[in-house]
This record gives C-alpha cells, structure tokens and sequence, in this order.
C-alpha cells in the first residue's frame, strides 16, 4: 500500500474515533429516578432534565443525576432531657426530594441533601422537644416526641425536601437512670395492687351493709303487717302448705298424721294373710307432733 493510501486509512480513522468522542460527550441519559442538573462552564441552567435521552455541549456541559426517590437514612441524635439526663436516640429517617427543588438544592447545598439539611434540622427538632420533658415521660411518650419533632422539623426543612417520617428505632438511657425508673415503676405497680385491694373490701362492706339494712328493712315491714294485720299469718301458712292434709288421731297422747299415711295402714290391714307377705305398717309422718289435752 502506497503511502497516499496509508495517510488516508489513519485520517478516515481518527476522524471516526473523533466523532466517537464528539456523539459520546454530547449526549447523555438520565436514569428512571433521577433528575440532571446541567451544568455548562459553571453555569448551571434553571431547568432540570427529565428522565431519558438528550443531547448536550460536547466537553463543555455536565449532566449531574440528582436522585427523587425515597431514600431512608441512619441517625443518632444526642440529647438533653427537662431532668438534665442524657438520652442518645436512635433514628431512621425517611425523605424524598421533590423535582422541583433539585436545581436550587445542587445551588445552594453542597454535597448530599441529608447531610446538608434534613440531618441537622431533625437533630435540632429532636433536642427542642426532649428539653421539655422528662426522661421517664420520652421513654413513655415516645410517639408523642416522635409526632411533635416530625413537625417542626418539617417546618425547619421547608418545601426543599420532603421528610415523609421520623422512626425512632431504640432510646437509650444511663444504666443509672434505667434502674431508677424501674424501680419507680415497681413501686407503682404495687401502689396500685393495695388501692385495688382496699377498694374491693370496701365494696364488699359496703354491700354487707346494704344487705343487713335489706334484711332489717323486711322484718319491720313483716312485723308492722303482723300489727295491723294478724291473718297474715294465715297466709304464709296456706302459701307454704304442700296440699296434704293431716289427722288426729285420738287417745291420751294424740299423733298428727297426713291422710296419705292413713290409707296405707287401713290398706295394709285389709289384705288377706295368705296372699302377699305382709309389710310392716308404716311409720307414722316424718314430723309428727304431739298435742296435749
């Protein structure tokens, strides 16, 4: 090959590998997720571009991927309780940046928007709310510290970044203080066990005392019936009488018999001997009384 043909082969080839460089440094390709923050000698432009292809400046314009997907993050946030107690709080973080705030946020904030933004304005909202209660009340209450730091935290952020929740996944306490309340909480419990016991025998009397005036109550009622009233008598006695009417049977001592128990002696006297055994007569009522002449 001659060497025309030579330079021709080089120069065909450097300037396909030039136009390599040129397609690949002037277009780009935003990941589904993200956003791109152009960026063009410095200068960053106000739009933001989409997901997908495009075409930029080749060598001279950047294209910087800003993520607005949820993202969850790590924190450990120390702080000071009413009681002047230490209290290190274990956190997870759950944030998302919106579209619309990708350019100022790559303006203004340098670096990952958690740590620039969301982290400290937590830290600060967390440490506000601890400082006004106890140490036994965040340990307690804490889905009430949790609500309440979301909220101003929130308002500390701002519209920049969404701060979706605030998981408070462990509080730690001094090994002093956790006994403290412990025991704290064992005396309660027992406090409560007698209040539960003295409030059940005081039922109890009390119920004591309502039934004997119940019972106390009846009887002046029975007696001012009786008073006013002598055949009352007469009526219990008819109301509890079984049906059975009794017999006298006569002689110096006289038995109180029922008419049943008569019909079985005068059946038993009856029978012929040599039909069926006999059967001794039958003993006079469960309850016989005697009546004196």
């Amino acid at each position: 090959m001659s060497s025309q043909g030579i330079a021709r082969v080089i120069g065909v080839g450097l300037l396909l590998f030039g136009g390599l460089i040129m397609a690949t440094s002037g277009t780009f390709v935003v990941k589904p997720g993200y956003r791109g923050i152009e960026v063009t000698m410095g200068r960053v432009s106000p739009a933001f571009k989409p997901e997908g292809f495009g075409l930029k400046a080749p060598f001279v314009t950047e294209i910087i991927p800003i993520s607005v997907r949820q993202q969850t993050a790590e924190e450990l946030a120390e702080c000071y309780s009413s009681d002047l107690q230490q209290i290190r709080v274990d956190l997870r973080l759950l944030y998302r940046v919106p579209e619309t705030s990708v350019v100022k946020l790559f303006q203004d904030y340098d670096g990952n928007p958690f740590e620039s933004l969301v982290a400290p304005r937590v830290q600060e909202a967390l440490k506000e709310v601890a400082a006004l209660q106890s140490a036994e009340l965040i340990v307690k209450n804490r889905e009430q510290i949790k609500t309440r730091s979301l909220e101003i935290a929130r308002r500390k952020i701002g519209s920049l970044v969404v701060l979706e929740d605030i998981v408070i996944q462990n509080i730690a306490l001094t090994r002093e203080l956790e006994h403290a309340i412990e025991a704290k909480m064992v005396q309660e419990q027992e406090a409560s066990k007698s209040k539960y016991l003295q409030q059940r025998i005081q039922i109890e009397a009390d119920t004591a005392v309502i039934r004997a005036k119940g019972e106390a109550e009846s009887i002046l009622i029975r007696g001012d019936a009786l008073k006013k009233n002598p055949a009352f008598v007469d009526l219990q006695i008819v109301d509890r009488w079984d049906g059975i009417a009794p017999l006298v049977i006569g002689g110096k001592d006289q038995i109180l018999l029922n008419l049943q128990d008569l019909e079985r002696l005068k059946g038993s006297k009856t029978e012929p001997t040599g039909t069926r055994p006999a059967t001794p007569a039958p003993a006079p009522s469960s309850n016989p009384r005697s009546i004196k002449r």
